[in-house]
């Protein structure tokens, strides 16, 4: 009985692309809320659907925008990325100027952010399509050479395409973090695309949940003292938090 409720929610899911909790509890009216969420955590753990906030989507739906690595990545950690996604999403004003990365944080971000104008560019592919599903917010997506990791773009000219153009605040994320190396990612590219933004925005909040703390990737964009705001998890170590207020940055 339970194989095949769990089989059903996942053909439910599949075929409607995204279900809310309230639609499944509509659906199987008998199933406490309790026992769809364990559902739903199971199905993540097989890498059948993708828990988001208030209910799960498809894999295959976020298949259709990005390529098999960027889907794994989408699907681990989770908790830690909704709850850094929830953080940021809340401290963007409507009729913002700012810069999201492609990372699978900045996935959930997007996810998350409220249906109200603003203007957003964005390297990230999976990043642009999910903001275009949100009618207010105007997506300006950057060109150049095709990260397949990220699903993310990036060129040598970049800093050519930002002399014109104008946001205040940037939102990204590293894929590596210590104090000694700074923020890092794998890609040479995206890092001269990163240092660009870090120049560009008068603020910049960096999303790190706190798996990456102790990894080192070969390319280094940024520097603690960067950084205006970290947006983390409630895993990321007091004492290393302690070392970010000290230097007045802001921890969420």
């Amino acid at each position: 009985m339970k194989r095949d409720r769990i089989a059903e929610i996942a053909e439910l899911i599949d075929k409607r692309g995204k279900l809310t909790l309230k639609q499944l509890e509509s659906h199987f009216p008998n199933v406490s809320q309790m026992t769809l969420r364990r559902d739903m955590f199971q199905l993540e753990k097989e890498g059948k659907i993708i828990r988001v906030r208030g209910g799960a989507m498809s894999v295959h739906e976020v298949q259709k925008t990005s390529g098999e690595p960027y889907v794994k990545k989408t699907t681990i950690h989770t908790d830690e990325k909704i709850v850094i996604a929830q953080k940021a999403a809340g401290l963007i004003d409507e009729g913002s100027s700012l810069f999201i990365d492609g990372g699978t944080t900045a996935l959930y971000l997007a996810k998350e952010m409220p249906d109200r104008y603003c203007n957003v560019f964005t390297n990230g592919l999976a990043v642009a399509t999910e903001l275009a599903k949100k009618k207010n917010v105007v997506v300006n997506l950057l060109g150049g050479q095709l990260i397949k990791e990220n699903l993310s773009t990036a060129s040598s000219f970049s800093s050519l395409y930002f002399t014109d153009t104008n946001f205040e605040l940037a939102i990204i994320s590293a894929a590596a973090f210590t104090p000694e190396s700074g923020f890092s990612c794998s890609s040479q590219i995206e890092a001269e695309l990163l240092r660009v933004i870090c120049k560009k925005a008068k603020f910049l909040y960096m999303m790190l949940d706190s798996s990456k703390i102790g990894r080192i990737k070969p390319h280094t964009f940024a520097q603690v003292s960067d950084i205006n705001v970290l947006i983390t998890d409630n895993e990321f170590p007091d004492a290393l938090k302690d070392e970010f207020k000290k230097m007045d940055i802001v921890v969420l």
